[in-house]
């Protein structure tokens, strides 16, 4: 009997390990320049259902967050692929709304719903735990910005990074941190309007970037010049990756005195 208590104890023990190794690991991406591609080929699918998801082609290498995209007033999906697939490449799961009324949230936050379903739905790619559920981001430009916001002031996501919003949406109400984007020449969203959103948030973490030379179609395609600090506040903010951290904060900011912004702030909270 003794015998057979401790072979049971040895597989079990045995046993342990490589449960906890079937768990997909955190995802790992190109530390650096982070304006350039990462190393995740990338994918993009219709839901059926009102958005586009642009995604690793492979989802199985590790856990994967998520990114929800709201585009500008009258602006299609496609008009952005560019900046959606660069974040993808990164290792995100970025699930844009198809509309160009993004200003609620509400659309951005269904496309959420939707991926969530199919974590469990049968023969779906994303089963397996490769979707993180509790690292989930927003990102806008123009009204989808806004939007954005809007998806701040629940608890589904943990960061935002509106892009030039326009009017609506109360960053007094975020529960979230927030890195709010102005162009240096917008006149559709002047930086003075967009720099008091940041002011507006002192009670989380926040920081304003005012990028030199834009203006309010510069987003558009690629991000341009916000491509690369965007996709380094998601990885420090969502992956908890220090490189893309030293970007924002510490003795070796990289944004603080070098970076593209013509004016860029932080508060106390941020860290």
């Amino acid at each position: 009997m003794r015998v057979v208590i401790v072979a049971a104890a040895l597989l079990g023990a045995l046993l342990v390990p490589a449960t906890a190794s079937a768990r997909p690991p955190v995802c790992q991406t190109a530390n650096g320049n982070w304006s350039e591609r990462g190393s995740f080929a990338v994918t993009s699918e219709q839901t059926g259902a009102g958005h586009t998801v642009v995604r690793p082609a492979d989802l199985r290498t590790c856990t994967h967050s998520v990114i929800l995209w709201g585009n500008g007033t009258g602006a299609t999906t496609d008009k952005y692929l560019p900046l959606l697939q660069h974040l993808a490449s990164h290792s995100f799961i970025v699930v844009a709304a198809n509309t160009t009324q993004a200003g609620s949230g509400k659309e951005m936050l269904a496309g959420l719903d939707w991926l969530f379903k199919q974590t469990t739905a049968p023969g779906s790619p994303y089963r397996g735990g490769y979707v993180d559920r509790s690292h989930i981001g927003a990102i806008g430009h123009g009204q989808g910005a806004t939007g954005a916001i809007n998806t701040g002031a629940g608890y589904e996501v943990m960061t935002i990074v509106p892009i030039q919003p326009e009017p609506g949406g109360d960053a007094g109400q975020l529960r979230t941190s927030m890195f709010v984007l102005s162009g240096q020449d917008d006149t559709v969203a002047p930086p003075a309007q967009v720099e008091q959103r940041y002011h507006q948030a002192e009670h989380v973490a926040a920081a304003y970037g005012e990028l030199a030379g834009a203006d309010h179609l510069t987003p558009v395609g690629d991000g341009g010049g916000f491509r690369g600090p965007v996709t380094a506040w998601f990885l420090w903010r969502l992956e908890r990756n220090m490189d893309a951290r030293n970007e924002f904060i510490g003795t070796d900011c990289k944004l603080c005195e070098s970076g593209p912004f013509s004016t860029f702030l932080t508060n106390e909270r941020l860290g």
